[in-house]
């Protein structure tokens, strides 16, 4: 079963401005990979693609790159970036795609497989990969971020984690799962050829208003805002106001270093 949780048009504009790309030395590691495969770029698909993070870093590396996503609302938002002419967003299910058989050389998911029903996708992938095609998963665990402003990033990220202790009741099941380093869906994978590379390490310097942006772009905050939006807004200034204080400064637009690990699966059909 497909989950639908980011339909909504405020869920998507919050999705698109506070949620950013895989660091670039994950999408090499994808690229070296098909590389390493002699296989063509020709058409890769992004599947789950959101507003488009990942998609718009393949585009420069395909002839066609086509998105997935059964949120329109997405993908409004994703069709609102200035992109590349080979780069197209289509609506459609990651375990039905309106592809023919044998017709993709890449086909990726980041930060969304989670969500599938992961046998079906799996079936679905193995269907419109050519032979020899790859399969690029992606994603990057809550509890490895951590963050850092001169001497205080062990308190900074003790505040984080309250805050997602806190949320915690309110996580869907299918993202508790992603916190697993794609260990199930590795093993599901029926492809001889594949490996996991983990700990995948990336730092961004970004404002704290950002940060509490995608403290609320995430399903299990839009949950309980919807269950209690009084407290859901008052745990998202709170934990602001304690990590300003705790940094010695009082706008939301000082910036602050947030660390997260990522983990990238790679798989290839049989020839």
């Amino acid at each position: 079963m497909t989950h639908q949780l980011f339909e909504g048009r405020d869920h998507a504009a919050l999705y698109q401005k506070y949620r950013y790309s895989p660091p670039g030395e994950v999408k090499d590691i994808i690229i070296q990979y098909l590389d390493k495969k002699e296989r063509p770029h020709v058409l890769a698909v992004d599947l789950g693609c959101g507003t488009g993070q990942i998609t718009r870093q393949l585009a420069p590396h395909f002839q066609e790159v086509v998105g997935f996503d059964i949120s329109e609302a997405q993908l409004e938002e994703a069709r609102t970036v200035a992109a590349y002419p080979n780069l197209t967003y289509r609506v459609g299910k990651a375990e039905d795609l309106p592809l023919p058989d044998g017709s993709v050389d890449l086909l990726t998911v980041a930060t969304a497989v989670h969500w599938f029903d992961q046998p079906k996708f799996l079936a679905e992938a193995g269907r419109v990969l050519k032979p020899g095609g790859c399969m690029a998963l992606v994603d990057f665990k809550l509890s490895t971020m951590r963050l850092h402003y001169h001497n205080c990033g062990d308190k900074l990220t003790n505040i984080y984690e309250e805050a997602i202790e806190q949320l915690k009741p309110h996580m869907n099941s299918r993202v508790i799962q992603s916190e697993g380093d794609m260990e199930d869906i590795y093993t599901l994978i029926p492809f001889p050829d594949k490996e996991r590379i983990q700990a995948i390490k990336a730092t961004i310097s970004i404002p704290v208003s950002s940060l509490m942006g995608f403290i609320e772009s995430w399903s299990m905050f839009q949950t309980y805002k919807k269950t209690d939006a009084q407290s859901a807004e008052k745990l998202l200034s709170n934990t602001q106001k304690r990590i300003l204080e705790e940094m010695g400064a009082t706008a939301p637009e000082t910036q602050i270093q947030e660390t997260r690990e990522y983990c990238c699966v790679l798989a290839s059909k049989p020839q």
